[in-house]
Parts: C-alpha cells; sequence; structure tokens
C-alpha cells in the first residue's frame, strides 16, 4: 500500500487539489482600485450610488421639454443658454426653449430629451428641432446602467480590467483582494543547459523553465526561478526543503516518474506528504501532487507538452483554489475539422487550432504531432482537446470541448 491515491481520474485528482488548496486559503488585502485588475475579489461591492448618477445627455445637441415640439413639423426653439459636462448650472428651460448640451452632461430643469446637433439648424438665436424626435432620445437616465444598492461584483470573481473599471465608475477607491501565491519554479535534470550555452552530446535547453515562467506569469503571478534541481536526491532535497519554508506553491518539472533518477515522489513521501501520484491523463500521467512545511507542492512531468496540459488544468486548479476564485475557466464547444482515432482509455488533452467557420461555429483542427515531447506542435496550437476517458473514433463534424492556451 502506498498511502495515498495512485493512477486516479482527472476528475479526482482536481477535486483532492481543489479540497486541500480550499484548507489553504490565501487571506485578503485591501489594494487601490488602480492596482486591483487581475486579483481575485474576496468581498461583495453593492454599487454606493446609482450609476449614470443623474440623467444626462448621450449626444452633443440641444436640450428641451418634448412637449414643446409641434407634431405637425419642424419646431423652432429659442436658444437659452448651455449645459456642460461638469457642475449643474442653475438653468431652467421654458415651454419653447433649449440649451445647447453635450456629452455626459446633466440635464438641466424643465428639459427631458435631446436633439443630436448634426440633425438641428442653429440661426439667429434659435434652433430648429426636426420633426418626429422621440420624447426622450438620447437621454441617458439615472440608474439605468447600475440602481443605486445593488451587488455589481461578487466575492471569488476575477477583477477583470472592465470590472475594475466598474467599480471605479461607482467611486469604489479600493476592494479586498485574495493574496497572490507566492511560486518558486524548478526544472530538473543534469542534462539540462541554459540557453545561449554550448551544447555537449546528450545535453538539451532548459525550455521548460521560461515555459512555466510565462504560463505563470499569464496568470498575473510574479513567481522565482530557482536554479535546475541536479539528479542527486541529497542536494534536491535541500533545495526543496529550503524554498517549501518560504513560498506558498513549489512547482517541479521532471523526476516525477518511475525511473533511476526520479527522485522526487520519494523525497516528497520523505519530507513532506503526497495527495496523489498519477493520474489516468495524456499527456502528464505521472504528475505529483503533496505539500512540504508551508507549500503545496505540484510535481509536473518533464516532457514540455506535459508541463502544458497539467499547468493549464491542475494547475490552474490549485492556483484558483489559494486565491479564492469562485468562476470557472472558460471552456467552448466545437466542431472537429477532421477525424481523430483514441486508441487509449484515459483522459487526453489534445493539441489544437481554435478558429471559426464561415457560418461563425466555432471549429478545432486536431494537430497530428501528439507526441508530448514535441514543443512545437504545442507551439503552433491554441487550445487543448478535451477526449473523455475511453477509446474512441471520432469523426468530422464531431463536437467536442476545448480549452483555450
Amino acid at each position: 500500500m502506498t498511502g495515498y491515491p495512485t493512477r486516479i481520474d482527472f476528475a479526482a485528482a482536481a477535486e483532492i487539489i481543489r479540497d486541500v488548496a480550499g484548507n489553504r486559503m490565501l487571506k485578503a488585502e485591501r489594494v487601490p482600485v488602480t492596482r486591483a485588475s487581475g486579483r481575485v475579489l474576496a468581498e461583495d461591492i453593492v454599487s454606493p450610488i446609482a450609476l449614470p448618477p443623474f440623467d444626462n445627455s448621450r449626444m452633443d445637441g440641444f436640450a428641451f421639454a418634448h412637449a414643446s415640439l409641434s407634431t405637425e413639423g419642424p419646431t423652432a426653439l429659442r436658444l437659452a443658454g448651455a449645459q456642460f459636462a461638469g457642475l449643474l448650472q442653475d438653468l431652467h428651460v421654458a415651454p419653447g426653449e433649449c440649451v445647447r448640451i453635450t456629452t455626459g452632461a446633466p440635464l438641466p430643469r424643465g428639459t427631458d430629451t435631446v436633439a443630436i446637433k448634426e440633425d438641428c439648424n442653429e440661426e439667429g438665436g434659435s434652433v430648429r428641432v426636426p420633426a418626429g424626435t422621440a420624447p426622450g432620445a438620447d437621454v441617458r437616465r439615472c440608474g439605468e446602467d447600475v440602481p443605486a444598492g445593488v451587488r455589481v461584483l461578487e466575492e471569488g470573481q476575477l477583477l477583470t480590467p472592465t470590472r475594475a473599471s466598474l467599480a471605479a465608475a461607482l467611486g469604489v477607491a479600493s476592494m479586498a483582494v485574495t493574496q497572490r501565491p507566492t511560486v518558486a519554479v524548478f526544472t530538473t535534470g543534469d542534462e539540462l543547459v541554459e540557453p545561449g550555452l554550448p551544447l555537449a552530446p546528450g545535453q538539451i535547453y532548459n525550455s521548460n523553465r521560461e515555459l512555466l515562467m510565462g504560463l505563470l506569469r499569464a496568470e498575473g503571478l510574479e513567481p522565482t526561478a530557482w536554479p535546475t534541481l541536479p539528479d542527486d536526491p541529497e542536494r534536491m532535497a535541500a533545495m526543496l526543503t529550503d524554498a517549501a519554508a518560504a513560498f506558498d506553491v513549489v512547482i517541479t518539472c521532471g523526476g516525477v516518474s518511475a525511473g533511476e533518477k526520479d527522485h522526487l515522489p520519494g523525497l516528497l513521501a520523505t519530507h513532506g506528504r503526497i495527495h496523489f501520484w498519477k493520474v489516468r491523463m495524456k499527456p502528464g500521467m505521472p504528475v505529483l501532487f503533496g505539500d512540504m512545511d508551508r507549500a503545496l507542492f505540484l510535481g509536473l512531468p518533464g516532457n514540455p507538452v506535459s508541463v502544458l496540459a497539467t499547468f493549464l488544468t491542475l494547475g490552474r486548479e490549485l492556483l484558483d483554489g489559494l486565491q479564492r476564485r469562485r468562476e470557472s475557466r472558460p471552456q467552448w464547444k466545437a466542431v472537429l475539422t477532421a477525424p481523430w482515432r483514441k486508441t487509449h482509455e484515459r483522459l487526453e488533452f489534445l493539441r489544437g487550432g481554435l478558429g471559426s467557420a464561415a457560418d461563425g461555429r466555432l471549429q478545432v483542427t486536431p494537430n497530428a504531432a501528439d507526441a508530448s515531447h514535441q514543443l512545437r506542435a504545442a507551439a503552433d496550437s491554441n487550445a487543448l482537446i478535451v477526449l473523455p476517458e475511453g477509446a474512441h473514433d471520432y469523426r468530422a463534424g464531431d463536437v467536442v470541448h476545448v480549452i483555450g492556451c
């Protein structure tokens, strides 16, 4: 008995990560709204004011009472002043009068309709308004976007730029957000050489570090790259225990399978705890999850496409759980443009190109280079096609789920 789950299905692995991360959720902190984009909201936001906060003009033009217009044809109204965007002027517009008004300017007393500048003729102190102008035309009513006192943003939502902008429009100066996790990144293997240095026979360049660092930065995080872990269990243990004492998350790639140099499962079992090892997924089956000291530990396989698939699925699940993110990541349904024969039982994340057909439907083209070491295929793809467990022959035209990458 291993004492921990192994060779489990993907759904079970994701559930374990959610449960463990849920017990390690990071604290909230208050940040200015100017720094809130990309963070996860840790409180509900209730609108303190209406939006817009007053009736105002949608266009540059002339404001007046609709009752002043003739039903027979164009109406000449006396120009009685101007109201520009900014403070409300002490104007009262009488029947038969109008005022010049600019976009966003508050409606003066006595007005309820705006005619746009291009539709009117101004001459000799009067403005000719065309017939057929509807009551309330080109007026933004107070609260038509957001009434006062309603919940507009919810705890657990990602603060996109538009959501942060909404909070700013309501006058919210600061917001409670979850702290960002600190992440240490390790690659493993004596065969790795940094880009720019000469390669000796049997060596390869360290591409996984840049892949992981880029994926984490795309999540709005500031990961720390550690030196490559050597294939020496004592030195490896020393570096990992140092990182585990200082970071919220430790992510490694390589060293998690069953080879002579795959020391990480044994080290984690000795110095920490394993929550699961090996998941029935392709690529990425040897993925390892546990904890060591204060850090949660995610050991990804060494092949670059395995790193990509396990991070975009299980890695994001971990980061979302720590940051209290409640809303699901976007997924789409798309039509396969070509057949695909799936000959194994594991859940598969297949690389593909997602786009739209001439009729507007989403479509996805599988990349024929499906081996987990083929990084070029990942660079040429923008989506992962999710193929459920079980062997199956997929036909062109079948509908599948896809994840953006």
